[in-house]
């Protein structure tokens, strides 16, 4: 191989290298130009708590309205509760998972009896004497079973018994409130706890502001799912926050070996200087 070639085949490297270089720094600034965007339209769907939107988009729906406000009261709740679980990462998932599940089966409920208050129009109902007839001597023989059945059942257990059995049965409300979700954190639980009965009739009193059906379904997905996202942000800012700030002189003097205390004059002879 004559030198011309190794210079061209050296040359031909240089060039192959450049332009992958070249094409990982402009993927690369396509994935940052990305996540950019994606955190701009991220701002643009979670309703910010700072500053009230006194004039919605004439196309959002009543159920987006109406989460708007709720989230703007909430979420302020959540973030502050949040941050104060900082000792490790295993209360906070916790905390959000609890807080979740806590949402859905609140709001179960209450979709289950909102449906069941909303008539059906292809049924007939019986007229007020088909009613009576039906209806009234069935009642009468249900009732007087019953108060029959309380007379005849007597009770023999002490006061003590009772108040004993009564303790037994009576169960933590925590337990009852983590019920599916035993293998997570108890500290998290707790927190969720707590926090979850000062938002929930806010939830509440705002899902039935709603009896539009689309309504309601676009408030609990989208209620779901900015909780989740919020919890996602709360996480990140808080992982940013807890790293602490250094410099090389500390760095520096960290790495120093300690001094004896023999040499030093005694512990007590630093405490003093300290002091001093």
């Amino acid at each position: 191989m004559n030198q011309e070639e190794e210079i061209l085949r050296e040359n031909i490297r240089h060039l192959i290298k450049h332009v992958k270089q070249k094409r990982a720094d402009e993927e690369q600034e396509v994935r940052k130009s990305l996540k950019t965007l994606m955190r701009l339209e991220l701002k643009q769907m979670l309703a910010e708590g700072e500053t009230p939107d006194q004039d919605p988009a004439p196309n959002k729906s009543t159920g987006i309205n109406v989460l708007e406000d709720l989230l703007k009261k909430i979420i302020p709740i959540f973030k502050d509760d949040f941050r104060l679980l900082i000792t490790s990462e295993d209360p906070r998932v916790s905390f959000r998972a609890h807080i979740v599940k806590a949402v859905v089966d609140t709001l179960a409920p209450v979709e289950i009896n909102n449906e069941a208050d909303r008539p059906d129009p292809e049924d007939e109902l019986e007229s007020d004497e088909e009613i009576e007839v039906l209806g009234l001597d069935e009642d009468i023989e249900i009732e007087i079973a019953s108060e029959a059945g309380d007379d005849k059942f007597i009770d023999i257990r002490s006061a003590a018994e009772k108040a004993e059995e009564e303790d037994e049965e009576e169960e933590d409300p925590r337990d009852e409130f983590g019920k599916g979700l035993e293998d997570y954190d108890s500290t998290g639980r707790n927190m969720a706890f707590n926090t979850f009965k000062k938002v929930q009739t806010n939830i509440i009193d705002a899902y039935e502001l709603l009896d539009d059906p689309d309504d309601q379904e676009l408030f609990y997905d989208y209620l779901i799912a900015n909780i989740k996202l919020y919890f996602d942000k709360f996480e990140d800012e808080l992982i940013g926050d807890v790293e602490e700030p250094t410099n090389q002189a500390y760095e520096d003097a960290k790495d120093e070996p300690e001094p004896e205390a023999a040499e030093a004059g005694g512990l007590e002879d630093l405490l003093e200087i300290s002091l001093d």
